[in-house]
């Protein structure tokens, strides 16, 4: 294999916006790369506005939570079809805030940030590094999407046609500092799921093929969802989330009925439903963007810390990766709060969320999981 200080590389950020949904490629003309804004998110066709939906609220926390602190873990959503699972993760996007990025990186690098070092574009950059500004971006991994699409792979038109190697980045490059959603993740391929497990753990895609060795920064948050009747999530994945979230299907009839009459609104008009909600999902976002500015001035009392590792221990719960979630979640529940300490009833709020997916099954104990920590938390947290 070449080493790549023996290739010549360049970077097209827009090569994937020229794809379609499936990564079927289109005809596209070479064009100049070291000047261009950085890639954005992949385009949330008609995205249900967040602030509309009904009920939903611990999905609606978790997601904001990880908007507010990403090293919280992803999010994964498990429920019955027709919840409306998707439209919550998508219409997350209009609430995330801007960012400070590298101007012209393809990988979307923060200036004076850790991930300049691995990033190709960035290292080796002969000017200082310009910042611009953009928003944080949610990008749609298909079902059906091939290894090429996600880790990024040689551009095979311009190899063949100017016998230059091209690195088109794939979606993991676009969704460096934003989330990445994957929909009926159940279903994903083992080797999509390796990967991700591998870039998650790492931070960083590594690129091994075709004559070329490429290492970029790729740390984003994973959001899933899927109906846990079409099968279970791997254990090594299940771990990696900070949140899982039950969603059921609606009893009451006034929110059945709220349900129908905004979603048969928002079909007669996007547009029009969409901007009447505007103003709420403008306030969410202003609160999402507080919640990222306050973190970092959250305190955690040693009361709260003795908590949450009670908690753990009650449950049972593995290692300590319950504990350190359970800390950063209940933190940036209190930044989203307006508070400047952690509490105990922030740590009750956020503890099913984060503890559902870390329980031990017990064979002898019926009850599900949910119940096991409501009764656990009335017993360690009063």
């Amino acid at each position: 294999m070449e080493r790549s200080s023996d290739v010549h590389i360049a970077f097209d950020p827009r090569a994937h916006e020229e794809r379609g949904s499936s990564g079927g490629e289109t005809a596209r003309s070479p064009r100049p790369v070291r000047d261009r804004k950085p890639p954005a998110a992949a385009p949330v066709a008609d995205a249900y506005p967040f602030a509309a939906i009904v009920g939903q609220d611990e999905v609606k926390t978790a997601l904001m939570i990880a908007a507010v602190d990403p090293s919280v873990g992803g999010v994964l959503v498990f429920g019955d079809r027709g919840t409306g699972k998707s439209t919550a993760v998508r219409g997350l996007a209009a609430l995330l805030p801007e960012r400070r990025v590298v101007a012209g990186c393809p990988f979307g690098c923060e200036p004076a940030s850790a991930s300049l070092a691995t990033c190709p574009h960035c290292s080796a950059a002969d000017v200082p590094a310009r910042p611009t500004k953009a928003r944080i971006p949610v990008v749609d991994l298909p079902l059906g999407a091939t290894e090429d699409r996600l880790v990024g792979a040689l551009d095979i038109e311009r190899a063949l046609t100017r016998g230059e190697k091209r690195f088109e980045p794939g979606l993991l490059a676009k969704a460096n500092g934003g989330f990445l959603y994957v929909d009926e993740i159940n279903l994903l391929e083992d080797h999509l799921v390796d990967l991700l497990l591998d870039v998650a753990a790492s931070g960083v895609n590594v690129v091994e093929r075709e004559g070329l060795s490429i290492r970029h920064p790729a740390r984003f948050v994973l959001v899933g969802s899927g109906n846990p009747e079409e099968g279970e999530l791997r254990p090594q994945l299940l771990d990696r989330f900070g949140f899982c979230v039950d969603v059921s299907t609606p009893r009451e009839i006034k929110d059945r009925v709220e349900i129908i009459k905004r979603r048969d609104a928002y079909e007669r008009d996007r547009e029009g439903f969409t901007l009447a909600w505007s103003k709420e999902t403008a306030k969410l976002g202003r609160r999402i963007e507080a919640g990222r500015t306050r973190l970092a001035k959250i305190e955690v009392p040693d009361a709260v810390l003795e908590a949450a590792a009670r908690l753990c221990v009650a449950l049972g719960t593995d290692g300590l990766r319950g504990e350190l979630v359970l800390i950063r979640a209940a933190r940036a529940f209190a930044a989203l709060d307006g508070a400047t300490t952690v509490s105990i009833d922030h740590l009750r709020k956020v503890a099913p969320g984060v503890l559902r997916h870390r329980l031990r099954r017990n064979p002898l104990d019926d009850t599900g999981s949910g119940v096991r920590i409501e009764r656990a938390v009335s017993e360690t947290l009063s």
